[in-house]
């Protein structure tokens, strides 16, 4: 058990990526993590699809009339997306090892068995030695992601242990969804992570609805980005993200830290790009469950069950 009295400083890094381009930005994400390091930040949240950055101009196409466009775009998204079985997040990696950090890292991630392009949303965990401890692929994207991620499985719906604490996560609208909230509470997740797209009133009420019912730390890590983070090169840019004014804000952020029970100790960070820093003591998490906990003595196990198949999804092979 995790002892209550230490404390623990986690870094949510809120900061833009280099659209469509994944070693730039995995070069700003371990810039990022030695500067939280220095700071003593021993957990380092990035937000979601944060390599190469998340497919902010889905919301503005439209599937016909801008097919081409699409298409162009989402060709350069699949050169950049990562192959974490290709050894894709080397850099980060090392990083995490050189400054004995746990990382949690946002990225599309691209299956190259047998030379396929299908793209995942996936939510990576990076050990302090350097070790992918576990990857959560989204379960089911939102709305127009669904032009650009493929459905996950239920492999990476777990919790790890880290020396944090007991660390887990889910991606965005996710944590909307119940059963994949309650997954993570049934394996005693002590430090939450929900790694975002989403902003906004509605969202940080869930973030501390999500601290209140799990009894756990709550990292809401959010994607800050204006008009003038995107690139000059990026497919027509004017069109679709207007002419790079530094005061028009695609996404605000709104970052935060929750401990259990609800109460916001860090943030939100609107409308700003930094590192959003706070000291957490995840060992609290048993203490706070003496008054609710969901999946033990707050549960029904006579009325209600849950089922998880952790199973992975496995590839067809091509035909021999």
């Amino acid at each position: 058990m995790t002892d209550g009295r230490r404390q623990v400083r986690v870094a949510v890094v809120q900061q833009p990526p280099v659209l469509l381009d994944r070693e730039a930005t995995l070069a700003a994400a371990v810039a990022c993590l030695h500067t939280a390091a220095d700071a003593g930040a021993r957990l380092v949240v990035f937000p979601e699809a944060y390599v190469p950055g998340y497919p902010a101009w889905i919301w503005q196409l439209r599937p016909g009339p801008d097919y081409d466009l699409t298409s162009q775009i989402h060709e350069a998204l699949v050169a950049n997306a990562v192959d974490l079985d290709a050894d894709g997040l080397t850099t980060l990696r090392q990083g995490a090892a050189e400054r004995d950090v746990t990382v949690v890292c946002g990225v599309h991630e691209r299956d190259g068995s047998f030379g396929r392009s299908t793209l995942y949303n996936t939510l990576v965990t990076i050990g302090p030695d350097g070790a992918v401890l576990n990857r959560h692929r989204k379960l089911v994207p939102t709305n127009p992601e669904r032009m650009v991620w493929g459905e996950g499985d239920g492999r990476g719906l777990r919790v790890v242990d880290s020396p944090v604490g007991r660390l887990g996560g889910l991606i965005c609208w996710e944590n909307y969804m119940p059963l994949a909230r309650v997954a993570l509470y049934a394996e005693g997740v002590e430090i939450y992570v929900a790694s975002t797209w989403d902003s906004g009133a509605t969202w940080l009420a869930t973030m501390r609805h999500i601290a209140a019912e799990g009894r756990c730390w709550v990292l809401g890590s959010g994607c800050s980005l204006r008009a003038d983070d995107i690139p000059s090169t990026f497919p027509a840019r004017e069109q679709l993200f207007g002419d790079g004014a530094p005061d028009r804000w695609i996404n605000p952020g709104d970052s935060v830290v929750v401990r259990p029970g609800g109460e916001i100790v860090a943030g939100p960070l609107h409308r700003e790009h930094g590192i959003l820093y706070a000291d957490i003591e995840p060992g609290r998490v048993a203490a706070e469950h003496r008054t609710l906990d969901v999946v033990g003595h707050y549960a029904r196990d006579d009325v209600f069950t849950l089922t998880v198949d952790r199973s992975a999804r496995t590839p067809v092979a091509p035909p021999a």
